[in-house]
């Protein structure tokens, strides 16, 4: 029996796939020293090349640059009256942190004044990075690799464009985009798939560029995966059609200004951004564990969720088990978006082909989701593929999952292990602050649906506690 189906995306690099749309040609309460915030997490055989790896996503900009630090210092000026007055009160730094904490940018661990969702070059150019989807913090600690839960995409695009029209600026093809292609209507959430399949529409298997018809495509916000289990999969998207190679790393590159050549010279590159997604590993539970609960849970979890889930501990298994979608019930939109001819052009692309001394291995028909590794699951809230689910607690207890629900702060729940939430019974469509607006989940929009994966009503309360309890352990 499956348990925890937490089926994230695994789409490496969804947000830099928004930014090339082709289609438009406080803190936690632990310790501070409990959480690991350091770049990187490597191993030793691979030290070298996973630490260039990184330097790879922060340092060099693969795409065109977004906007300028002067339009970032500007942004404060067109936020909603209070909360621009009380910018316009504050200090150059004052302003910056009120932007990290609207936007969801995450300070750098190492240059906390940079965000580590962008290279920013010396000539004061942002450009977006992978670390947009998939460098966020752990409950307010930096921690890149884990999700980021609150990057509020849309709201950002929208204000720099709004900027730049103050001052005078040129827009950049997302700035316009955006107008009629949503970059994620829930914050921490994006339209990755739909800009995947759109940019691999506009290419040859062999990615030179091509002109192609106009397609539609079915829009659908996603919440990305923590980059810590990467090194335990075979293959990567939570359907897991794609086997995993650096390739399929690239194809967030393939805006119109990166030809074929593009790819090839910077293979090398992602060879290290490979290896550095490879050594990641989760951060360790810094709270209290009640050992003899965990214990108990143990038992149940590897009697009930193993099989799926995989076993954790010393000796660690993990079956890269696929659930159909009949069996599991979770929200369907993201399995049916994905077309089999457009997973059939994929498997005879260059992307798919990175380990040719391996069998090739494209799943262009999957029925179902990929039951994900779970270590680090009380890390990386929201649950489920769409990130519908705010807490472990929910996902253990399927009637009780709030259909509404916003996060109030990045203080951690202690009690459901996740996301600090609160629950209304509708969005406050009324709200005029975009960013609040969309830090609302609604689960029964298109795509949003918290249903399914409701083997744990199956279990007693008791065995749901302790479960919970074993799963801060992973």
């Amino acid at each position: 029996m499956n348990l925890l189906m937490r089926s994230k995306i695994c789409c490496l690099c969804s947000i830099c796939i928004a930014y090339a749309s082709i289609f438009i040609a406080n803190a936690l309460t632990f310790a501070e020293t409990a959480i690991t915030s350091a770049p990187s997490k490597v191993e030793k055989s691979d030290s070298e090349s996973a630490q260039r790896g990184y330097r790879v996503l922060t340092e060099k900009a693969v795409l065109s640059s977004d906007f300028t630090q002067e339009v970032f210092d500007n942004l404060w000026q067109c936020w909603p009256e209070s909360l621009r007055l009380k910018a316009e009160a504050a200090s150059a730094k004052q302003r910056r942190e009120m932007a990290f904490a609207r936007y969801g940018l995450t300070p750098r661990p190492e240059t906390p004044e940079k965000p580590l969702q962008y290279v920013v070059d010396d000539n004061g150019n942002w450009t977006m990075n992978c670390f947009s989807c998939h460098g966020g913090s752990v409950y307010g600690m930096p921690f890149p690799g884990a999700p980021n839960n609150r990057f509020a995409l849309q709201t950002l695009t929208e204000e720099i464009r709004k900027t730049k029209f103050k001052l005078g600026k040129p827009l950049s093809r997302m700035d316009v985009g955006s107008l009629v292609i949503p970059l994620g209507t829930t914050n921490g959430t994006t339209n990755a798939v739909v800009f995947g399949m759109g940019l691999m529409s506009q290419r040859d298997e062999d990615l030179n560029i091509v002109t192609a018809a106009p397609q539609k495509f079915m829009h659908h916000d996603m919440d990305a995966p923590a980059w810590w289990n990467f090194h335990k999969k075979p293959s990567i998207y939570i359907d897991g059609f794609a086997q995993k190679g650096h390739r399929g790393l690239m194809q967030f590159m393939m805006i119109p200004e990166n030809g074929r050549d593009f790819f090839l010279n910077h293979e090398e590159d992602f060879r290290d951004v490979y290896a550095y997604i490879s050594s990641l590993r989760p951060p360790q539970y810094p709270g209290k564990i009640d050992a003899m609960m965990a214990e108990q849970g143990r038992v149940v979890f590897e009697q009930t969720c193993a099989e799926c889930h995989g076993t954790y501990g010393s000796t660690p298994t993990y079956p890269n088990r696929r659930i159909a979608i009949n069996d599991i019930g979770t929200d369907p939109v993201r399995l049916n978006a994905l077309e089999v001819e457009g997973r059939k052009k994929y498997a005879r692309s260059w992307f798919a082909h990175a380990n040719e001394d391996e069998e090739q291995t494209t799943v262009v028909d999957p029925d179902g989701y990929v039951a994900p590794a779970l270590d680090g699951i009380w890390a990386s809230a929201p649950y489920f593929h769409n990130g519908s689910v705010p807490t472990l607690w929910h996902l253990l207890n399927p009637s009780k999952r709030p259909t509404v629900w916003r996060p109030v702060s990045e203080a951690f729940d202690n009690e459901k292990v996740g996301l600090t939430t609160e629950v209304k019974l509708k969005v406050p469509f009324d709200e005029l602050d975009a960013a609040v607006r969309r830090s609302y989940f609604d689960t029964t929009r298109f795509g949003k649906s918290n249903i399914g994966h409701d083997y744990p009503a199956e279990l007693a309360d008791a065995e749901r506690r302790a479960v919970l309890e074993y799963l801060k352990t992973l």
